[in-house]
């Protein structure tokens, strides 16, 4: 009898073991709250929003968080900064998720390595920092289209961000997918995930009524219990509001906070308010300077907003980088793309440095805390590396012959569209374009985003947004005329999210003629793209290189591989890639001049470099310990 009932009671039983363990524990006097895992403490209501205050369970709780990417920090390095972020003295860490990245071809997923969302909240969960979660659809974020698939531009009727079937079916399938791995890590869970919020600063977009509903029922019906938060900047932030879903600005300007806090309390009464982005810095573009904002102005700045009473996030507590191709872009009097780096000037440097920004808000929010913080962690060693000389050379029109049959077409067909990766089109990189044309011209069309354009094989010049036209010189008889078109990142914030198909769009003319018959080679510059080039297809570099052209060397390195910048000089424009990783473009116009390349990346020994260089290449490529990311320029 004894047995069946404890068969049939098992509550009972647990309790009693706990109650054991506890009295045990309570008796030497431990403090064993820290030892009970998460799920077995008590967690009815979580962060609520109860008058002007923010509530976890019964006591007052003020956010001070901030925000890493999780897709820009190599895995390696995630506790590290996020060790760092706990020093400072905050309690919450905010966090983008990149459907791009995570949905790469319909129905495919990858959340393995660099993209381990899971790993990343629980690394946060084990340092003791809750966790604000912002998975779009939409992000903004400065990377690709907003951190929306390009393979949703196939469909030429596609209108993002709406409630469109085709955007809706496809949200539906991959919210089934990512919220299945969140839902177990919300505070009502036992996980570290105390607010969700509901798309990214949609009031600024505005495009669909009925849009944002539809977000928040989505988040709700596949088990998103935990506060809902909505986040818009002050154009945005009147239209942005839904139903029973708490409103947060985004600024970085104290003068606006008083504006935005009455908007706030005239549209949704007496609620706790939170700044989601105070901009500690701002990105770069290339051809401009360098963006960054004094630490005393930040450090203002913050103090105020908190001792008005609000929560706070700094974005960016620590930037990162736009490793490979995922940067995006900005185009509104005109296109202008990002940079690698995403450094921001943020708290923390792009290899996580320690700034005069990390100095000033940790004296501040350790006046706060009422407690010690805990002691910064030590910085990373950064070392620099003997120059590689490329040793090797592969131009582009040798590599094509390696790659397969071309695409052919009568038409041209643009990057989304291609007939590749299982039908999902190209997402990022290069695309290469053929055809014959037999008379001299005007050549014109519309290129997004740069074209090279070579008759045979010599380069006559660039197409691009304000080249629209070109002359094609004398040929005699059949000549082959290639446009080499880079997608240098697709618009990320505005109303054109629409029209970011890349490659050539619609036809291609000469004298006004279209050109038929092409041949279309993609270029994506992926691990298996490289794959298919083995040793034997290399050639000793010669004196005067054909490009565009891959370069091959060699980066040697000791028994401790640490942290590095790369220099380009003598390069003009390309990409590099180290053991197969894609570190970022380069571009001689700046700001920025030197490349982040991880520590954790490298081998001991001999590491495999290749470039890809566009026109002009350098004798080498050398290292530095210290970052040159250009001229400066305060932000206004």
């Amino acid at each position: 009898m004894a047995m069946c009932s404890l068969r049939r009671r098992p509550g009972r039983t647990l309790g009693l073991l706990l109650l054991v363990i506890l009295s045990f524990l309570v008796l030497r006097r431990w403090d064993w709250s820290t030892l009970v895992p998460l799920w077995l403490r008590q967690r009815q209501f979580g962060l609520q929003a109860k008058g002007q205050n923010f509530m976890l369970e019964d006591s007052t709780f003020s956010i001070f968080g901030g925000s890493i990417h999780y897709f820009r920090v190599p895995k390696e390095y995630w506790r590290d900064r996020l060790l760092k972020m706990k020093a400072c003295g905050l309690n919450t860490l905010t966090t983008y998720v990149p459907w791009n990245l995570h949905e790469p071809e319909r129905g495919r997923f990858d959340f393995s390595g660099n993209l381990d969302l899971e790993a990343f909240v629980l690394t946060a969960a084990e340092i003791g920092l809750w966790v604000i979660l912002r998975p779009g659809p939409y992000i903004c974020s400065e990377v690709d289209l907003g951190g929306l698939p390009s393979w949703l531009l196939q469909d030429p009727g596609m209108r993002l961000r709406t409630t469109y079937q085709g955007f809706t079916k496809a949200v539906d399938l991959y919210f089934d997918h990512l919220m299945s791995r969140v839902v177990p890590l919300q505070y009502k869970h036992g996980g570290p995930i105390i607010a969700v919020q509901v798309e990214n600063e949609y009031g600024s977009y505005d495009k669909d009524p009925a849009y944002m509903p539809y977000i928040k029922k989505a988040l709700e019906d596949r088990g998103i219990v935990e506060l809902l938060l909505t986040s818009d900047n002050k154009d945005g932030l009147s239209k942005g509001l839904i139903r029973g879903v708490l409103a947060t600005v985004n600024l970085q300007s104290p003068q606006e906070l008083p504006l935005l806090t009455s908007l706030l309390s005239r549209v949704q009464g007496i609620q706790p308010k939170m700044v989601m982005e105070y901009w500690t810095g701002w990105f770069d573009s290339w051809g401009d300077p360098h963006n960054i904002l004094d630490s005393s102005e930040v450090l203002k700045t913050v103090s105020t907003i908190i001792n008005a009473g609000s929560s706070i996030n700094l974005y960016m507590f620590h930037g990162g980088t736009n490793f490979g191709f995922i940067n995006g872009a900005m185009h509104f009097h005109e296109y202008k793309s990002d940079v690698t780096s995403y450094d921001y000037d943020a708290v923390l440097t792009e290899a996580g440095d320690y700034t005069a920004k990390y100095i000033k808000l940790r004296d501040f929010f350790g006046s706060l805390s009422g407690a010690p913080l805990p002691a910064p962690p030590d910085l990373l060693p950064k070392t620099t590396y003997e120059p590689m000389m490329p040793a090797f050379y592969l131009s582009l029109w040798d590599a094509l012959k390696y790659m397969g049959e071309p695409i052919k077409s009568e038409n041209p067909i643009n990057m989304e569209n291609l007939p590749v990766n299982e039908g999902n089109g190209q997402s990022f990189g290069y695309i290469l374009y053929e055809t014959t044309i037999t008379s001299s011209g005007v050549l014109s069309g519309l290129v997004r985003d740069r074209g090279q354009v070579f008759v045979n094989t010599v380069s006559i010049g660039f197409l691009d947004y304000k080249t629209m036209s070109i002359e094609i010189p004398l040929v005699q008889g059949h000549t082959v005329l290639r446009i080499l078109v880079e997608n240098r990142g697709r618009v990320n914030y505005g109303d054109n999210i629409d029209d970011q198909r890349k490659g050539l769009i619609g036809n291609l003319y000469l004298d006004d003629s279209p050109l038929e018959k092409f041949r279309i080679y993609s270029l994506d510059m992926k691990k298996s793209f490289f794959q298919r080039f083995g040793i034997d297809k290399w050639s000793p570099l010669p004196e005067a290189p054909t490009f565009p052209a891959f370069f091959l060397g060699g980066l040697s390195v000791g028994p401790s591989p640490s942290d590095t910048f790369l220099k380009l000089e003598g390069w003009e424009k390309g990409v590099v890639f180290i053991n197969g990783q894609n570190l970022g473009r380069y571009w001689n116009i700046g700001p920025q001049k030197t490349l982040y390349l991880p520590g954790p990346w490298l081998d001991k020994g001999i590491n495999q470099v290749i470039i890809f260089e566009e026109t002009m290449a350098g004798p080498m490529v050398q290292s530095t310990e210290t970052p040159h990311l250009g001229r400066n320029q305060y932000i206004k």
